[in-house]
């Protein structure tokens, strides 16, 4: 990017934030050359509720200043441990796996759990971590906290065993209500044709540049989010918002607003 006192090599960040209300989910792309804690207390204002991310201690400052809970994503632990079973021998010694694959075993059972609550109601979910998640996650820390020290320190599997036991408060939070994730995988999915997206177009140019097409993934990840079709949405868009003169009708034409034909919709994720 080409940016006033920075070299277009440096590097710059596109924060994103899934949230919203039940049944209006919304994506915003915000673009921002700073990775500091001060971007996620402007883009969280004055947001109360909880906060899910990964480790990252630039979060701090905003759930401090908004008195947020915050709580864990298994997927980023789970990552370092992929990371970490890859680089290291299939076996161990005398044919043993890797302490990489049984923190994986750990993992996989409680994303089984959550597969398996899936369809359940809120109450009913709350009820099975309650009674099968921590049991499994308490487990699974005792392990950590017995092997952790056995490990090189540095190597891979040494970083992801730190990484969840330092994180344990928050990774344990998904348990304490029945509508929270086990992980962000909501803003990882969001995230993902961007990043895919740039390794083909490459460069924004500039700053004003990377804000326009900030706001275009918001709106297509948004239209995705409520089960429209980006492309039929940004056509509904663009062929009514001439004629939205009034707050009510702008509001009609938000993803969790707009009608569109049955053949435009998608399934939700996340």
């Amino acid at each position: 990017l080409k940016e006033d006192g920075k070299k277009a090599q440096s590097d710059k960040w596109m924060w994103v934030t899934r949230g919203g209300p039940p049944g209006k989910p919304s994506v915003l792309f915000d673009y921002d050359p700073s990775r500091g804690g001060q971007v996620p207390v402007r883009l969280l204002d004055d947001f109360q509720g909880i906060l899910q991310a990964d480790g990252y201690s630039g979060y701090g400052q905003v759930c401090r200043e908004n008195g947020l809970t915050r709580i864990g994503c298994w997927d980023h632990a789970r990552r370092k441990f992929v990371e970490a079973s890859r680089a290291a021998p299939a076996k161990g010694k005398k044919g043993q796996p890797s302490k990489a694959d049984v923190a994986l075993s750990h993992i996989r059972k409680l994303y089984a759990l959550e597969k398996a609550a899936n369809e359940l109601s809120d109450a009913e979910r709350y009820r099975v971590r309650q009674e099968k998640s921590l049991p499994l996650l308490n487990t699974f820390k005792a392990w950590l906290e017995k092997n952790a020290s056995k490990v090189l320190k540095g190597s891979l599997t040494r970083k992801a065993m730190d990484y969840t036991l330092n994180q344990w408060d928050t990774l344990v939070g998904y348990c304490k209500r029945g509508d929270l994730k086990i992980s962000n995988a909501g803003a990882e999915n969001a995230i993902r044709p961007f990043a895919l997206g740039r390794k083909a177009w490459l460069f924004a140019d500039t700053s004003q540049g990377a804000k326009a097409s900030a706001t275009c993934y918001s709106l297509i990840e948004t239209a995705k989010a409520n089960g429209l079709e980006p492309s039929a949405y940004i056509h509904h868009v663009l062929t009514h918002i001439g004629d939205a003169v009034t707050l009510e009708q702008l509001e009609a034409l938000l993803p969790w607003n707009a009608e569109l034909p049955a053949s435009k919709k998608v399934a939700q994720y996340g």
